[in-house]
Order: C-alpha cells, then structure tokens, then sequence
C-alpha cells in the first residue's frame, strides 16, 4: 500500500509540475494564480479519492477521464491523445499505415471484410466483401471487435499474417497468408471523365500531398483529353491539414492570393494564408461538391472558391467547423490537439458556428436565425454569410430513402445480396453498362423473403401516437373499431413497397455488385448517371450563360 501510494504521489507530483511548467512560461500568464491554486486543488482531490475511496483506483483511467472531461467543456475539437493513441492519430494525420489495405465491419460475433483495397495485400489475396474472418494466426476472432481486428492485421510492412476466413458459398473455411504493406490512403481516390469535356476529381482527405494529388489528377486530365470543366468532390471530407486546403485551392487560382487567414489568441496564430505557385488552370470552370459531413479543410476549399468567385459550390450547407488545432507535445508521449484559432475565408466570413453547442445528429451546424447571419461579399460582390457552414450557390436536397430501402440498407439486406451475387456470376459488363435486370430483381426479392427488415411507415408511426394521445384523454374507447380498421388498412405490403421503390432499391444493388468487381472505381463511374449533385454540375457546367450569371449573382 505504502509502495503504491509513492508511486501515486509521484504521478499527482509530475502532473502538478508539467503543468505548472506549461502555464508558467505561456505566452500570456494573465490568470497564473487562478491556474496554481486549482492545479494545488485538483492534485489534492486525487490523491485523497486514491487513499480514502472504497475501492481501488486505476489512477491513469481515473486522470485521463478528468482530463476528457475537462476539455469536453471546451470545444469538440480540443482532445488529449494518450500514447496508445498517437498510432491512429498519425493515421489521421498522414494516412499512412502498416496493413492489408481493406476496411472491415463488424457482423455477429465476428468481423467481416466491407471494402478491400485494390492493389493491396487483402485484394490481391483474393479477399472479398462479406468475407468474415475466423482466424487471424490460429487465434478464433469470436468476440473480437473491429478495433480488436484492425490491431491484429496492423504491422510492420513484409511481416506475414496468415488468417482464416468463412466465405459465401464455401462449406470450409479457406486460408490466406498475406505480406502486410506501407498502406497510404490517397487522398484522391478516383478521377475521371464525367463526359468527354467534363472531368471529376474525387477529394475525401487532407492528410500530406492532397495538393500535389490533386495538381496531378487536374494535370492528368488536361493532358490526355479535351477538358472544358471539372468538378471538385469534397462530400464526407472531415479535412486536415490547413497548407494543404490552401495547396488544393492554388491549383485553381493565380500566386499571392489570399485563400484564407487566422485569428487567435495568441499573435503568431494571427497570420494570412496565401497561394503560393502558379496555378495549373486559373480560368477552367468549377464545381465544387458538398454536403453536411464537409468540414474544416473541405470548408476551406468551398469556401474560399466560392468567396473568390472562382467557381459554384452545389449540394448541401457544409459542416460548420472554423476552427484550428495545433498539436502540443507533452511528458510521456501523449499529444494535447488544441484550438488555437478561428480562421477566416477571403470575403472575412467565419465559417463557424455561432453555437456550436447545438447540432444536427451528423454533428453538423443547426439552422442559424436569419438575424444572428452577418452578411459579407464575394470578389464580384454576390451575398454570402457567416454563421456556420458554407451556404452552396445550387441548394441540392439531401437524398432521402424510403423506410423499406432504409430498412433493407440497416439489415444489411442489399450487401449480403451483392456478396450472393458475385458467388454465382465470374464477372460482369463495363460499370457504365452493367444493369440490374427484372430477373435479377425477382431473384433479389426471392433472396430476401422470409427475412427480417420490418420497419414503420410516417403514417403508421403517426396513427399510434394519435392512438395514444387518444387513450390519454380517454376518447379511444368510443373510436377503437375506426382505428382498427385504419390501422389495417394502412399495414405495408412489403412486396408492394418493394416494386413502389424499385428504382432506388435497384440502384442501391448496382452500386452494391459493381463494388464487388470493380472496387471503389465503380462507386464513382457509376454515379456519374445517378448522383443528383452530379447531374447538377453538369449541367451548369455545360450552360456557360447559367455558370457565369451564378457568379455574377444574376441568377
């Protein structure tokens, strides 16, 4: 006991003095009393729940929970990363890592492959989606979970890692040993032509070379065929690194001109960004793509795009994230990420949500009251505000499915079909050929009969709270047969609403079963003929009148 409450002491000690040492030589020591006291008030109230509470205390969980919650009290974005975190967090950061190149889900009690890379270890080992994992070196993956999976297939490029795996269609299990590789996430996965003068870029991070992956996509596309535009994909992009948002937004304008600037509390976050290079094009037209899970980096980019008057931003009002973070070192290699400042787009807007305590269930930036908007203007005059996220110049509604299609997505219906599918066909057409056909629809519906993706219609849900309101003000009695009836009346025929939503199911199993084949290609080839962003862009893109009113604000 005595042993231990030494060793406990000597942790409260080191803490006290670590931060003792970062406040006394902060920039601005303003409170230095208010900071000593508490810091005194905290290491006591530690040491005393470590030598009088009931039980015994895990002193580095019981810290790092108050760390947690005391940085909770901040901002979403100001985190503690302890050592066993740095791994993911330089992850994050550079995309980089040592593995089988595949994302991976959980299914039961086991994990399963959901997406393999191609050209990496698990695809060219012949991996598949729906591939569940059963052994990883002898060892049962029962029970495990994907960060209990991800751990074990991480490791030193050139090592082996020999799995076991049960797969659709097999009796036995098969087995694969795979030679882990430096596995780098691209930060531009896919790019191609849309038509034959409309190029596409697909943006999804901002960890190292994003702009130069970006300047080669662009460079590559000019090259080899008659680009007139091109449209920037940024939806579902969290954003990164804050040189490379700037790198990105260079290769569309000329040097020297500011993509954005940063406000802090200590001067030397007080600075201006500009670009740097010559662009590749600064007079292609644009369009930038977003939607409510475009934050920070991504901001940036539509953001300043749009301020410059440079190009159109279509889609959904972005994430609402205009804040900074740095990186602190501290004792024992754990990392502090905090917010050091706002930042500002050219036209002087923070991107920022006012409130930022309130959001949407995506994290994204509730409605803002048209009274607390500050209103600014682009390079060419249009109306643009503040308040949170970027507002798009083409307003594109967020997709909404029918609750049989949510309901089949949530059970996983329409991936375990696709992974059905590939164990009865070899291959398939080109992706822009490939169609599902009423065969293969009847067979869909055959597959899934008798299993389970109930679900609740508006109306249904409707009727049973006017049920209950009913009974609580004690009018059900007198009305119970109507209801009845209604309620009966209005019970979904899952095989009719398969057919009512046939069109949306059948393109959700396109998408699916090309994946299969074709990987993460597929996905964007094939929603060049579907997405409602997309379609958009195009279209204002191949209109030069309409492109150039938009950005003149003459709509």
């Amino acid at each position: 006991m005595r042993t231990h409450m030494k060793k406990i002491r000597w942790i409260v000690l080191g803490a006290f003095l670590g931060a003792f040492t970062l406040f006394s030589f902060a920039p601005t020591p303003t409170n230095f009393f208010e900071v000593s006291k508490n810091l005194d008030i905290f290491a006591s109230v530690f040491r005393e729940v470590n030598a009088y509470y009931v039980d015994d205390v895990d002193a580095g969980k019981l810290m790092k929970k108050g760390i947690d919650e005391m940085l909770n009290s901040l901002d979403p974005y100001t985190n503690f990363i302890s050592e066993s975190e740095a791994e993911d967090f330089r992850f994050q950061m550079t995309g980089q890592y040592g593995g089988i190149g595949a994302q991976i889900g959980q299914r039961g009690d086991y994990v399963m492959i959901t997406d393999p890379y191609e050209g990496f270890p698990a695809q060219k080992a012949d991996l598949r989606a729906g591939d569940l994992i059963v052994e990883i070196e002898g060892k049962s993956t029962k029970g495990k979970t994907t960060s209990d999976i991800s751990k074990m297939l991480k490791g030193q490029p050139g090592t082996k890692v020999n799995i076991q795996i049960k797969r659709e269609g097999e009796t036995a299990a098969l087995s694969k040993s795979l030679t882990r590789e430096e596995i780098r996430v691209k930060n531009v996965p896919y790019y191609g032509m849309i038509n034959n003068e409309i190029g596409y870029i697909r943006l999804q991070s901002f960890t190292n070379d994003a702009g130069k992956e970006v300047r080669d996509a662009l460079t590559d596309l000019k090259r080899n065929h008659p680009l007139k535009s091109v449209v920037l994909d940024v939806r579902g992009n969290p954003g990164g690194l804050l040189h490379e948002a700037i790198n990105i937004v260079n290769v569309f304008v000329p040097q020297g001109v500011e993509v954005v600037s940063t406000k802090g509390k200590i001067k030397e976050y007080d600075k201006s960004y500009r670009t740097l290079n010559p662009p590749v094009d600064p007079e292609l037209p644009v369009a930038v793509l977003t939607n409510r899970s475009s934050a920070s980096a991504s901001e940036i980019v539509s953001g300043s795009i749009q301020d410059l008057d440079r190009g159109l931003v279509i889609g959904q009002r972005t994430f609402g994230k205009g804040l900074v973070q740095n990186t602190r070192p501290l004792s024992y290699n754990t990392q502090l990420k905090v917010t050091t400042a706002k930042y500002y787009t050219p036209s002087g807007r923070c991107i920022q949500a006012l409130d930022y305590s309130h959001r949407n269930e995506d994290g994204s930036v509730g409605q803002i009251p048209d009274s607390l908007k500050k209103e600014f203007k682009t390079k060419r005059g249009r109306k643009v505000y503040d308040g949170g996220g970027v507002d798009p110049d083409i307003v594109i509604p967020s997709k909404k499915y029918a609750k049989i299609t949510e309901s089949l997505l949530q059970k996983q219906l329409i991936f375990d079909y696709a992974t059905y599918y590939r164990t009865k066909h070899e291959s398939i057409g080109a992706i822009r050929d490939f169609k599902f056909t009423q065969t293969d629809f009847e067979d869909f519906k055959n597959y899934i009969a008798g299993r389970e993706y109930d679900y609740t219609t508006a109306t249904e849900k409707a009727l049973e709270e006017l049920r209950k309101k009913a009974e609580e003000e004690k009018y059900l009695e007198g009305v119970k047969t109507h209801f009845d009836k209604l309620k009966l009346d209005l019970a979904h025929d899952k095989q009719a609403d398969l057919e009512k939503n046939k069109e949306e199911i059948v393109r959700l199993l396109e998408e699916e079963i090309l994946r299969r084949y074709y990987f993460q290609k597929s996905r964007y080839e094939y929603s060049f003929q579907t997405d409602a962003d997309i379609l958009e862009a195009t279209q204002s893109l191949s209109n030069t009148e309409r492109y150039q009113s938009l950005l003149t604000g003459k709509k």
